[in-house]
Parts: C-alpha cells; sequence; structure tokens
C-alpha cells in the first residue's frame, strides 16, 4: 500500500512539473530570440534532469520502502507460523492426553465388563441355589404343617386364625398400655411446662397495684375551711357539685371532706380543683369554675400522657388516637382495687409471652390483652358487660376483628374461636388472680362463690350447680327426666333474677343450664 502511494505521488509532480513547462513554452518560448530561446531550452532540459533525478530517487525509495515491507510480512508471517505450530503442538498434546484418559477408561471399563460377567454368572448360580432351597423349604413346611395338623387336630385355617386373635388381643394390651403410659407423660409434662409459663409471666411482670376506691379524701388545713367550701347559703358546694358531678360530703370528719362519685375521672378532676382552691384560699363560684377548668384541662393532659406511656410501654403502634385516650382513662379506674390500666399493661405482656410459647400470634395477643378491658373506661356511660363494649369500641375505629373478638370473649360473652382470645381469658385471670393484684379477701371471695352455688341448687330439678370463671359464670346440671327443654330456658331466666335480687356483684354473671340425656349399656 506504502508502495503505490509513493508512485501516485511522483507520477502526480511530474505532470504537474510536465505540465508547468508546456504552459511556459507556449507563453513566453515564440516572442523570445534565439539567444533567450537557447537559454530557455538549456533550463527545460535542466528541469527535465532534476525532474529525472527526482523519479529515479523516489523510484529507490520505492524499492526501499517495498524490501522494508517484505521483510516486516515475512518476518511477520514467520511469528504467525510459530504461533500456529506452538497452538498446534498444544493441540496435538491435549489430543494425546485425551486420548490416553480414553484408552484408560476403555481398559477399565472392560475390566468391569469381565467382573460384571462374572458376578452375573454368580449370580445365576446362586438364584439356582436359592430356588433349589426354596423348593426343599416348601417341602419341609408341608410336611411340617401336616404333621402339626395330625399332632393338634386343627386345620390351617383354624390354627392361622387362633394365632392371629392372640397377637391381635396381646398387640391391644400393649397399645392401650401404651397410650396409657403416653397420656400420662403428656399430663405431668404438660402440667409442669403450663406452670413454669404462668410462673415466668407472673414473675416478669409483676407491676404495682395501687389501691384505689369510688371515694377521695381531700384533707383540710382546719375545719373553719368547711364553712368557705359550702359558702353563703351554700352557692359554692352547689356550684362546685354542679361543674365537676361529684358529690361533696362535708360531715364531721376532723379536717377532711370526702368526694364521691362513680365517674373516677370526675372524681380526680374534682379532687384537684378542691385542692387548688383550698391553697388559693379564695373560694367563690367564679374562682371556682375557673378551677375547675383548668383543672380539667390539668387531667386530659394526663390522660393523654397515660395512654401514650401504655403504648409506648407494650410496643404496640397504629392506635387510634380515640383508643389512645381511652386507655388514658383507665388510669382512674379500678376493679377490686386493682388498676385497669397497669392491669391491662400486664395482661399485654403475659399474653405476649403465652402467645410466644404456644406459637400463636404475638402481636394480635399483646394487642388484644391491652385493650380487652377497653369497655372499663366508658361502662358507666354505656349499657352492657365491659367486654362486648370492648368489642364494639374496638371495631368502630377500625381495629383487626381477631383483636376486637379476643377483647370481646375475655369473659366468655362469646364464645372464643381463636388461640388468642383463649390467651387473653388465661392472662386476664393470671393477672387478677395473683397473689395482692386485687383487694377482695379470700374469705368474702369464698362466700360470693358458695352464694351462687347455693342459689342455683335451691331451685327444683337441679342436680348440681358449679361456679366457674372467678364467679363471673354458674353452670346449672338439670336432671332430664325433670327438666325439658323449654323449662331449661325459664330457670336459667329465673336464676338469673334471683342472682341479681340477692347478692351484689362486679360486671355481670352468665347462667348456663345443661341438660342431657346419657343411655350407658355394658358388653359382656
Amino acid at each position: 500500500m506504502t508502495y503505490l502511494v509513493v508512485i501516485a505521488y511522483v507520477g502526480l509532480a511530474l505532470l504537474v512539473y510536465a505540465g508547468s513547462i508546456w504552459i511556459g513554452l507556449n507563453l513566453y518560448v515564440r516572442p523570445l530570440e534565439a539567444r533567450e530561446r537557447e537559454r530557455v531550452k538549456n533550463l527545460v532540459e535542466a528541469q527535465i534532469a532534476e525532474a529525472e533525478r527526482i523519479r529515479e530517487e523516489a523510484q529507490k525509495e520505492v524499492e526501499a520502502i517495498k524490501r522494508q515491507a517484505l521483510l516486516e510480512a515475512r518476518e511477520e508471517s514467520l511469528q504467525i507460523r510459530a504461533a500456529v505450530e506452538n497452538e498446534n503442538r498444544e493441540k496435538r498434546a491435549e489430543i494425546q492426553q485425551i486420548e490416553r484418559r480414553l484408552a484408560q477408561k476403555e481398559e477399565a471399563l472392560e475390566r468391569r465388563s469381565e467382573s460384571l460377567e462374572i458376578r452375573e454368572r454368580q449370580l445365576q448360580e446362586r438364584e439356582q441355589e436359592v430356588a433349589r432351597l426354596r423348593t426343599e423349604l416348601a417341602e419341609a413346611a408341608e410336611k411340617q404343617r401336616k404333621e402339626l395338623e395330625r399332632i393338634s387336630g386343627l386345620t390351617a385355617e383354624e390354627a392361622r386364625a387362633l394365632f392371629l386373635k392372640t397377637v391381635e388381643d396381646e398387640s391391644r394390651h400393649h397399645a392401650a398400655r401404651l397410650i396409657r403410659d403416653i397420656e400420662e407423660t403428656a399430663r405431668r409434662e404438660g402440667e409442669k411446662r403450663a406452670r413454669q409459663i404462668i410462673t415466668d409471666c407472673v414473675q416478669r411482670c409483676a407491676v404495682d397495684q395501687t389501691s384505689e376506691t369510688t371515694v377521695s379524701v381531700v384533707p383540710l388545713p382546719s375545719d373553719e375551711m368547711k364553712g368557705r367550701i359550702i359558702g353563703r347559703e351554700g352557692r359554692n358546694i352547689r356550684a362546685f357539685e354542679t361543674l365537676t358531678g361529684v358529690d361533696l360530703i362535708i360531715d364531721d370528719t376532723p379536717e377532711a371532706v370526702v368526694l364521691s362519685g362513680f365517674d373516677p375521672v370526675r372524681r380526680e378532676v374534682a379532687r384537684i380543683a378542691l385542692t387548688n382552691l383550698i391553697v388559693d384560699g379564695r373560694i367563690h363560684p367564679g374562682r371556682i369554675e375557673e378551677v375547675v377548668r383548668k383543672a380539667q384541662a390539668e387531667v386530659e393532659s394526663r390522660i393523654q400522657e397515660a395512654g401514650e406511656r401504655a403504648v409506648l410501654e407494650t410496643g404496640l403502634t397504629g392506635l387510634a388516637p380515640e383508643i389512645v385516650h381511652l386507655l388514658g382513662k383507665m388510669k382512674y379506674r379500678t376493679s377490686y382495687g386493682q388498676n385497669v390500666l397497669k392491669h391491662s399493661v400486664e395482661v399485654s405482656h403475659i399474653c405476649g409471652m403465652l402467645a410466644a410459647e404456644l406459637g400463636a400470634d404475638v402481636w394480635v395477643a399483646r394487642r388484644a390483652g391491652l385493650l380487652h378491658d377497653l369497655g372499663k373506661a366508658v361502662d358507666f356511660e354505656q349499657e352492657g358487660p365491659h367486654a362486648l363494649i370492648s368489642g364494639e369500641i374496638l371495631r368502630r375505629y377500625r381495629e383487626p376483628e381477631s383483636v376486637a373478638h379476643a377483647a370481646e370473649a375475655h369473659h366468655y360473652d362469646v364464645e372464643p374461636t381463636t388461640l388468642e382470645a383463649i390467651l387473653v381469658i388465661c392472662a386476664d385471670q393470671i393477672s387478677a388472680s395473683r397473689p395482692g393484684a386485687r383487694r377482695e379477701t379470700l374469705e368474702t371471695y369464698v362466700k360470693r362463690l358458695r352464694k351462687l352455688e347455693e342459689i342455683g341448687d335451691a331451685f327444683e330439678g337441679v342436680e348440681k350447680t358449679f361456679a366457674v370463671q372467678a364467679g363471673r359464670e354458674i353452670r346449672v346440671i338439670v336432671r332430664p327426666d325433670k327438666i325439658d327443654d323449654l323449662a331449661s330456658i325459664q330457670l336459667a331466666h329465673d336464676m338469673a333474677r334471683r342472682i341479681e335480687e340477692e347478692m351484689e356483684y362486679p360486671g355481670q354473671i352468665k347462667v348456663t343450664v345443661i341438660r342431657e340425656t346419657r343411655a350407658v349399656d355394658y358388653a359382656r
């Protein structure tokens, strides 16, 4: 390629140079004189000689370039040939190695084939031997069977049936004993494990409980303050009771007044307001209204803070603000002296631990445990059992159905259908019944259960009454020959009315009448 470029370049130079000479001759040579013509001729000849010299140099350069290109091409071809030869040598070596491996594998296959042929011949010989032995064993078994039939006087079928019956009886006896042992072991281990779980739950969740009542006592600096609280013609006490919604009891108790009311939030508002009025000393209707308004704001702030603290302590997020507010209100609600909010937090922790141990949904169990008594925050405003109110509130604020069901079923107001609901029932009873949790004495508790059973046994046709669920339910077993299905309904109604008339109890008591007919016979 370089050679052709140089030739083209030289040819183009010569063509241009000759053209210029030709043009010079045509333009200038004719008018010149002979002397000038001679000079021009010499000049042209010199230029031609110079052009010839340039051409010869270019030709020499082209030849040199050509020789250089040939040398480079020859050297490159030698390198390529050497590389190809090296690659061919490597390929030949690899092919030789593969051929050696194939030869070795072929030899191994031949040896294995020979070994397999030998084994096949041996197996055929063994099969023939086994067939011969089987024939001999069959003949010996036939002789033995005939001899046994002759000695025992039984046919083969009769002997087989007798043998199978004996084996079946022994197997049944062994299986029954094994089942009994397994059941006993499972029962012992289950009870031991259950006790351990409950003990761990109670130990890890033993929170402080405070004893509170439906009244609050406010100390006074002196008995003179009672008159200032009453005011002229009782206007101060009337304004205070109207604004707070609680009763202010002023009696002969020295240096103290009593605030009475079933709404714990209002009672707390009244306590804070009265305490501030006593400290301030200015007691009149206008000042009472202002102080009560500030106390209400303070209690609302405490309620919100208590609800948020409970949510933070249990690690449950995503609760509606209204639910958080109701949780905070339970701080001022007690049941047998047990603070309901602390009880709910404790039940949430116990539910979470029980669910983790049993493989249930820990999130649902903890959430239902925290919210199961939510109805107690409004049960003095709404009619019905607090468990059903809790379920209604949770559905209203779009809590999961599993959480709402577990909350409404924790006192069997509805039948529990999930494992988490059962765990809430267990955790609620663990928290309520542990020592120190509630203020009700054992004597009072036993008397209440005994009274419930006595009321049930007093009705005609009742065989036995059992108080269950810590006195929240009684189950009445009736005689089926004296009480029919319709009479069972009337009996449950009458028994519930009598309990309402003769007893005092928190919440509600479920009356369940059970009537069954049993037919018993014995196969001998």
